[in-house]
């Protein structure tokens, strides 16, 4: 199976002729291939709520009537934008989908919203992604720090393929990712993610490889691992 990234946390993958869509932020993201109007997506997970990650999920989910998977809290609030074709989740559960196993996980970091009249919009607990599909697991780690049940969440869903935010400021900077990837995860195939698209999280993704021991891909945007 192919997994494609798309700049900043952006991935998609098809499985059982389905096509999934994570955390979509294409308009406004410099370094994506996409073109929001025009992309296919029969689900979309989402990891958090922050614009850079819920993106355009809207737009596209009104398009195509896509299934979008979030917490209870960004579900309601998409509810209130016309989308009615949702899935909610939470921390520790896990769902069968038509594609294959998703479940939500941890994550550390903020989960809000400022909306046009400068009222907080609060989204739940921010995430990261279990997803078991064709006999794989992928970790989508989402926007996080460095925690140690990385190592529990690892230990329960050994991981093929992982996705860990490299850029700092905002997430876990070159060190911290290498050590969760090093110590605590050490999955088959790490490819690093949310780093360059903004001045604050520019970095040098080579750097990252060079400190982890494991197999790592550095993808421009639209390109895709095997796993």
């Amino acid at each position: 199976m192919d997994v494609f990234f798309h700049g900043q946390s952006c991935i998609s993958f098809e499985s059982k002729g389905k096509k999934i869509l994570v955390d979509p932020f294409i308009t406004g993201n410099k370094l994506t291939d996409l073109d929001a109007s025009k992309v296919e997506a029969d689900y979309i997970l989402l990891t958090h709520g922050h614009g850079d990650h819920l993106g355009d999920t809207v737009a596209i989910a009104k398009r195509t009537n896509a299934t979008v998977v979030a917490t209870p809290e960004l579900v309601s609030y998409l509810n209130g934008q016309g989308i009615t074709n949702t899935h909610p989740m939470n921390i520790g559960g896990k769902w069968s989908f038509d594609f294959g196993v998703v479940k939500y996980v941890q994550a550390f970091h903020s989960n809000a919203l400022y909306d046009d009249e400068g009222n907080i919009i609060y989204f739940g607990m921010p995430c990261g992604l279990i997803i078991e599909v064709e006999g794989k697991t992928i970790y989508h780690t989402g926007d996080t720090g460095l925690f140690s049940d990385m190592k529990l969440i690892a230990d329960r869903h050994p991981v093929d393929l992982c996705f860990v935010p490299i850029g700092d400021n905002f997430t876990m900077g070159i060190d911290d990712a290498a050590y969760a990837i090093n110590e605590l995860i050490q999955p088959k195939l790490t490819v690093p993610v949310h780093y360059n698209t903004f001045p604050y999280i520019e970095v040098d993704p080579q750097a990252f490889k060079k400190q982890v021991s494991g197999a790592v891909e550095i993808l421009e945007a639209g390109q895709s691992v095997t796993i």
